[in-house]
């Protein structure tokens, strides 16, 4: 049976309704490891590093399409929840053009400037020219992977998180067949995981559009708009915070990397690596949870629905807090043998990257909650607060951590850093959700 946003949602229908978004923020984390996986493992940590180094300036280009998506989202579903169903499908298609411009405006300007940004990020010798080659394959694409980001939030909006889990799937399993193809049969090293990488991106980024230029049984669909600015505008404050999540992420990867060249060397930077990846499979249910949640909120907040509001804030931090206890004691029991996958090769690597993770998971008994309310003030349309949220969570709080933890206990305070910055963030979720709660009767 169809899940309407428009429905009361018991503990139940609440998770078939979020669980395809969670399966495809996971499926989306996998794959991506499966990349490092096989660049670790089948064409040597010197080029793992090279490809840990430049991420953080692709991911921070694709926080784009995470704005559009997440901002959009909210204002196309608040508006359904007005009542106004062309008006929503108007903004709709008119942010989906938004995001072609501006990905065909952002690869040509990264492929331009990569050289220099590259050794911006530290790379040196023969670590440029590996960032190069990685690094301009991917921005070729990068325009579908912006709008696969962008479509995600959308298709929860359209009621078909289902059809959206289903092409993520098939994205992943393009890059993950294709990166056994391409590096291990064809061995054509990393020159064959960014092409793999690329093609599972298209898959992900053009299949929605053929979806939704036709007509479908969903809620959204193609319609001829006009240029609405104030809109555009609301939908890049509103999305800031994701943009600044995501942003943050990259600029603080960045500064890890630096410490961690500094205090522990390339086989640093490569246990950091492997963190991020573990990291994002983990922390992909709470983030899942946060896209696919969302426009229920800001359905109901647009209805005035404030008995549904109540209702869905409060099983929504029950479910947080079991889904945060559950997955620290997982990553705890499992730390050893997930890191051995990736570095198992090198004994001194492997002990330097499961102590870091070990120490690093600790922040997910906390970061779920500050993730939710991030998104939850995303989703009421308030991008002031939920910016806040993400800039002292994922920028100042684990910048600072990472700057001063290191010079009392060396290399654990970079893993320490962030299990700080999400406690010190907490504070802050709560100081929000308290003064708040009267405003919109949640």
């Amino acid at each position: 049976m169809r899940i309407q946003l428009s429905d009361h949602f018991n503990y139940n229908k609440l998770l078939r309704f979020v669980l395809p978004s969670i399966l495809m923020m996971i499926c989306t984390s996998v794959y991506g490891v499966v990349d490092g996986l096989f660049v670790s493992n089948f064409v040597g940590k010197t080029h793992f590093a090279a490809v840990n180094l430049v991420m953080p300036f692709l991911m921070a280009v694709v926080t784009i399409g995470f704005m559009i998506g997440t901002g959009g989202s909210a204002i196309v579903a608040k508006t359904l929840g007005e009542g106004k169903k062309e008006k929503a499908n108007e903004y709709f298609t008119m942010l989906i053009c938004l995001t072609v411009i501006l990905g065909i405006i952002i690869t040509i300007l990264g492929l331009l400037f990569l050289r220099p940004i590259v050794i911006m990020l530290g790379a040196e010798g023969v670590l440029i020219e590996y960032c190069m080659t990685y690094g301009k394959m991917i921005l070729l694409s990068m325009t579908a992977f912006m709008l696969q980001t962008t479509f995600q939030s959308f298709f929860i909006v359209a009621e078909k998180p289902e059809l959206s889990l289903k092409i993520s799937i098939a994205a992943g399993l393009t890059n993950m067949i294709l990166d056994f193809v391409f590096i291990v049969i064809f061995r054509w090293g990393l020159v064959g995981a960014a092409a793999a990488t690329m093609l599972g991106q298209v898959v992900g980024g053009v299949i929605p559009l053929f979806y939704f230029v036709k007509k479908n049984s969903s809620l959204l669909h193609f319609k001829k708009f006009v240029w609405n600015t104030s809109v555009i505008w609301k939908t890049c404050t509103n999305g800031s915070s994701e943009m600044m999540t995501n942003l943050s992420a990259s600029v603080v990867n960045i500064l890890y990397n630096y410490q961690l060249m500094r205090i522990a060397g390339e086989n640093g930077i490569s246990a950091y690596g492997v963190i991020m990846y573990v990291n994002f499979v983990f922390t992909a249910l709470f983030i899942g949870y946060s896209i696919g949640s969302a426009p229920i909120f800001a359905y109901h907040y647009g209805a005035a629905n404030h008995s549904e509001l109540q209702n869905l804030f409060q099983k929504s931090l029950k479910l947080i807090t079991i889904f945060s206890i559950v997955l620290t004691v997982l990553s705890e029991t499992v730390s050893l043998p997930l890191t051995r996958i990736f570095v198992g090769y090198d004994k001194e690597l492997l002990d330097m990257t499961c102590n870091g993770f070990r120490v690093y998971a600790l922040s997910f008994v906390i970061c779920g909650f500050n993730i939710f309310s991030s998104g939850f003030f995303t989703a009421l349309n308030n991008g002031f607060i939920s910016a806040f949220i993400s800039f002292t969570r994922t920028l100042l709080f684990q910048l600072g951590a990472v700057l001063i933890l290191p010079f009392f206990i060396g290399l654990n305070g970079i893993w320490f850093a962030i299990v700080v910055a999400e406690l010190l963030a907490l504070f802050v979720s709560i100081f929000f959700f308290a003064t708040k709660r009267k405003q919109y009767h949640y």
